[in-house]
């Protein structure tokens, strides 16, 4: 087999009608098998004026192992903290990532919280999945000059097990992308093609807990010391912006990830000017996952379908969960379940080859330095 190679199952969830909780789309789903061996996926339940809680349901197989439907069991977390609601009585948890930390024996999930303050990364223990024990606002120490504190900031995910932080000390590591002012897609489309990405604030960055210093104290993991940055826009899919996605997952070839890139799309005649979001891999090492092995030259999946192209949000694919198929005896088969035009949930079956293809792009290893962007790879 050629390359990383993504084929679709089909559309696995979508707005109940009826159902208030969904009105406005289901999407960008968690996901986490359970200590019974059966599959959760934890989507964004989206009501009336961009309420979001996240549900809980149970996804469905058929006989060959595909999955093919899910069946809801209610909410998992609802906006009650104050980092969770604004005064007029929006807010949100969006987005979660679930991971089962090895280390910590509990699921972590990672998700979005929406207050007045904006978007702000909020962590949640679990030894169930059923029931949650909320850790807070993540909160960072600045580095080299940046600072990550009070900085909208989303799409995060941890490793399953430590990770030895620069010091070499083993830690909880956090992947994120902070939305530093003038780096959304929005605002970089409005550049020319040659502009110059700011490597320090438009990338994906690893921050470390370290594990020793939590005991007995799980509040202590919300609070991240140390920082790497990890990869950067250099691929045209993914010139705008590029972001988290499913959790790193342990593969043959290292640690992936199936990440989003955001490109615009070439159409002159349409105001307002129109986003792309797809999907790419990245693999990094086992034992120090702070460099990137091996990353698409080109998505393994875009937009193409009906249901991808046509929604809340036109043209996007977002990958958000993963699942190994050990239940198959497949460890080389994972599906991936992504939002669909900030609407629907959809799943794909990505299988890793057996040997890391030659063609992945390098990504720049300077931290604080600027990369000239020409439109090349």
């Amino acid at each position: 087999m050629a390359g990383f190679q993504m084929r679709r199952l089909g559309m696995i969830m979508e707005p109940e009608p009826g159902n208030p909780l969904e009105v406005e789309g289901v999407l960008n789903p968690a996901g986490a098998r359970g200590p019974d061996g059966h599959f959760y996926l934890f989507p964004r339940l989206v009501a009336k004026g961009n309420y979001s809680r996240i549900g809980i349901a149970r996804v469905k197989f058929n006989d060959a192992g595909d999955p093919t439907g899910v069946e809801r069991l209610g909410i998992a977390l609802e906006p009650e903290a104050d980092y969770e609601r604004r005064p007029d009585g929006g807010g949100g948890c969006e987005d979660p990532r679930i991971s089962y930390g090895e280390d910590l024996k509990r699921y972590v999930m990672t998700y979005t919280a929406l207050s007045s303050r904006g978007p702000r990364i909020a962590i949640a223990l679990s030894e169930d999945l059923f029931h949650w024990q909320r850790l807070g606002l993540a909160t960072f120490r600045p580095h080299e000059g940046i600072e990550f504190d009070g900085v909208d900031d989303k799409d995060a995910s941890i490793f399953p097990v430590a990770i030895p932080d620069p010091e070499g000390k083993p830690a909880m590591a956090l992947l994120h992308r902070p939305l530093f002012p003038g780096t959304r897609p929005e605002e970089t489309a409005r550049e020319p093609l040659s502009r110059v990405v700011d490597l320090a604030r438009e990338s994906i960055w690893i921050s470390y807990c370290p594990l020793g210093e939590a005991g007995d104290q799980p509040y202590y993991l919300s609070h991240f010391a140390l920082h790497s940055r990890l990869a950067s826009p250099v691929a045209p899919w993914e010139n705008l912006k590029i972001g988290g996605g499913t959790p790193p997952i342990l593969t043959r070839h290292g640690w992936m990830i199936v990440y989003h890139g955001v490109h615009e799309l070439a159409d002159p005649s349409t105001a307002p000017r129109k986003l792309c979001y797809s999907a790419g891999v990245l693999v990094l090492p086992r034992k120090h996952p702070r460099h990137v092995r091996y990353r698409s030259p080109e998505p393994v999946l875009r937009p193409e379908l009906p249901e991808e192209r046509i929604g809340t949000v036109a043209n996007v694919v977002f990958p958000t969960a993963i699942d190994r198929r050990d239940d198959l005896g497949l460890p080389d088969r994972f599906d991936i379940y992504y939002g669909m035009a900030d609407n629907r949930i959809g799943v794909a079956r990505l299988d890793v080859p057996e040997f890391l293809p030659i063609e992945g792009l390098a990504d720049p290893a300077r931290a604080n330095d600027s990369l000239p962007f020409d439109g090349q790879s």
